[in-house]
Parts: C-alpha cells; structure tokens; sequence
C-alpha cells in the first residue's frame, strides 16, 4: 500500500534535512579539528573532499539497488553508516583517520541516504503532475536541513568540543530508520516499467547529449556548493570576523537555500528548465564576482551569503525534474546518481583545491576566481541541451519514458 504524497514529500525531506544538511556543517569544524590535532588545512580538506568522491562514486551504485529492489534497505544501510561514520570520526587522531572516517564511511553512508535514492524514490511514488512541485519540497528539506543544523552544530561545539559534537550527530541518525520505509514502496508497481536492467539504462543514458551536458553542468555546481561551505567560514575568519559571523554566513545561505530550493522547483514546473538552469549559473558568476571585487564588509558578506543561498541547491530539482523529462522516471535513481557523480567530482576539486591554494599561497583568491569562470562555462552547457528535441534512442529509456 502506497503511503499519501504529503507524507511521501515530508518523509523524503525529513531524510535530506539530516543526510545533506549534515553534509554542509563541515566547515565548522575544520579549524577546531585542525587546531587540536595539529594539521593543516590540507588534511581536513582532503578528508572531506575524499567524503565528497566517495559520495558521488557510490551513488549510481545505491541508486541501481534503490531502482531494483525498493528504496528503504538502502537508506537504512546508508543511516547506519552515517552515523558509524561520524561517532569514528569523533575519535579521528591524524589526517589518515579523518579520511577513512569522515572520508570513507561517511562518503558512503551519504551516498546510500541522499539525492538519488531520496528523489528517485519520491519520483516514482507522486503522480506526473505533483511531481515538480514534490521534488521542490523534497530538495527543500537538504536546504533546511543546512540552515538548522548550522547553528545546532556550532553551539554544540562551542558547548562540548567538536569530538561530542559529532558523537551527538552521529547518534542522531537512527531517526532516519523509521522515515526509510515510507519511501520504499515496492518496485513492480512503480510508474513507467520497462525491461532492462539499472545498468543497462545507464549505459544508454550515456549516448543521450542532454544526459552528458547535464551531468557536464553538475560539475560546477559541486564545485561551488562544496568550496564555499566548507572554506568560507574560515575564509572569513582570515578576513578578521569572528568565528560565530562565519556560522552567521553560512547559516543565511542555508535560510535563503530554503526559500530558493522551493521556488526553482515550482518555476521548474511553469518554464523550460534548461533556460532556468543557465540562468542560476550566470547569476552566481554575477554574484561571485561583485564579492570578490567589492570590500568584504559584513555587509557584503550577508548579501553575497543571501543571493548564493538564493542559487544553492535550486540545481538540484531542475536537474532531477530534466532527467525525469528526458529519460523517465522508472531508472530516476540510477540516472540522477551518474550525473550527481559528476557534481561530486567537482565537490572534491573544489575542497581540495580550496585547502591547497590556502596552504600553498595563504590565500583562497584563486579558487574563487575559478569558481567565478566555471559558472560562466556551466551557463553556455545549460542553454546548449537539447530537452525537448531529443528523444531516448534506446528501447529501454524510450520505454521507461513513455
């Protein structure tokens, strides 16, 4: 028995607001960590950008399953690693423990509990015409999830010590236990069958030109959304803020992320979402640019912090909502996982990137003008997709299209 679609989309979003809010609360801890165990920025960089590759390696793996036998065996797997993950990283004593903690076991637990299996799963169990609008409230859940686990966070460090913080954190995950069987529904009823197998449509996926654009675009919205939680706390703090205005920051992203998550996926509905696309990466090449050429001020800061929270994770149910309009929504978790591997790759260069320019320059300036010239490029790959105009050429996506 199907669960109802408003308990389908809290559910779904109620699993996003701990697996990708999580997943942005990073960058608070990266100055303690580094502080107590005597690393330097690099170390904590590559153990969250290893956690980043991992994630997106992993997910069109967990999205063939999720597509093949039901979504809630993989989100409880994914639940249980999570929050091992985070209570081994608690206890991390060098750079090589963060990367198997933080780096590993978290990588895969995210990768089994977020956006493939989430939106996948909630594609196939809302009608056609909610879907847009509950892909939009699903992904909001990731943005409230970053504006409420911000501050949660930060007090808990201030309150107990990064260490029992992620202990608290980790502990945590066992809500998602129960939220995972609302989303399984089960698999032979599921909308738009066709034969074929999780691995085979990707395989096909791969010779459609939207596909590979699309996937080419989430690069550098990894990119972006990775660097700029992670290191724009401690960004700030080299700028002279304290460290509680980097919280600030980074939690008004989150609060603007909600609101813009929202209406994206809603216009997703209404417009062409390749145009919609292009257009939220221009706007962040606009954004970024005045930040960087204007004085950092409070300010500044703020308004940069809103309109980028504004353009965060509106990707995300564009995204979804095209690969459901191109190829279908029977293989949406497996073929939203290959091109969230991609948004993945550019996750770990622009973590990596951002903590070896720091150490090898002591300046981030670099990265963001990188930051800066990738979403021009992702602009002009957007517009360049041809959405309506080319159809599955291959007998299992057109049958799972249709």
């Amino acid at each position: 028995m199907r669960s109802k679609p408003l308990v389908v989309m809290l559910s779904g979003a109620a699993v996003l607001w701990f697996t990708v809010g999580m997943g942005r609360v990073y960058g608070l801890f990266l100055k303690p960590i580094t502080a107590d165990l005597g690393l330097g920025r690099n170390a904590f960089a590559l153990a969250i950008a290893v956690q980043n590759v991992i994630w997106g390696v992993a997910q069109p793996f967990a999205g063939m399953i999720s597509d093949r036998f039901g979504a809630a065996r993989v989100l409880v797997t994914g639940a249980i690693l999570y929050g091992v993950g985070l209570v081994m990283m608690a206890g991390a004593t060098s750079g090589a423990s963060l990367v198997v903690t933080a780096g590993l076991l978290v990588g895969l637990g995210i990768s089994a509990s977020s956006f493939s299996v989430v939106l996948g799963a909630v594609g196939r169990l809302v009608a056609p015409e909610r879907r847009a609008t509950a892909l939009a409230v699903v992904s909001t859940g990731g943005s409230l999830g970053q504006f409420m686990l911000l501050p949660v966070s930060q007090a808990l460090i201030a309150a107990s010590g990064w260490s029992r913080a992620l202990v608290v954190l980790g502990a945590a995950m066992v809500i998602l236990l129960p939220l995972s069987f609302v989303l399984s529904g089960r698999v032979s009823e599921e909308v738009g069958q066709a034969g074929g197998s999780p691995l085979a449509a990707m395989r096909e996926a791969l010779g459609h030109r939207g596909y590979v654009l699309l996937a080419a675009g989430f690069f550098v919205c990894g990119f972006h959304v990775a660097f700029i939680s992670t290191h724009l706390p401690a960004y700030l703090v080299d700028q002279g803020f304290s460290p509680q205005f980097g919280v600030t920051a980074v939690t008004t992203i989150g609060f603007f992320n909600v609101i813009g998550t929202y209406f994206w996926g809603v216009w997703a509905g209404r417009y062409r979402k390749k145009y919609l696309l292009a257009g939220l990466y221009l706007l962040r090449a606009i954004v970024m640019s005045f930040f960087l050429l204007l004085p950092t001020t409070e300010a500044s800061t703020l308004v940069f912090s809103a309109a980028m929270g504004a353009l965060w994770l509106g990707t995300v149910p564009l995204t979804s909502g095209l690969i459901a309009q191109m190829l279908g929504t029977r293989y949406m978790s497996t073929l939203f996982g290959g091109v969230f591997l991609s948004h993945q790759v550019g996750a770990f260069l622009g973590v990596w990137l951002g903590g070896y320019a720091f150490d090898l320059f002591h300046s981030y300036g670099s990265v963001w003008s990188l930051a800066v010239a990738l979403s021009v490029v992702a602009t002009i790959v957007h517009y360049r997709i041809l959405d309506d105009a080319e159809p599955p050429r291959t007998p299992v996506l057109a049958a799972a299209a249709n």
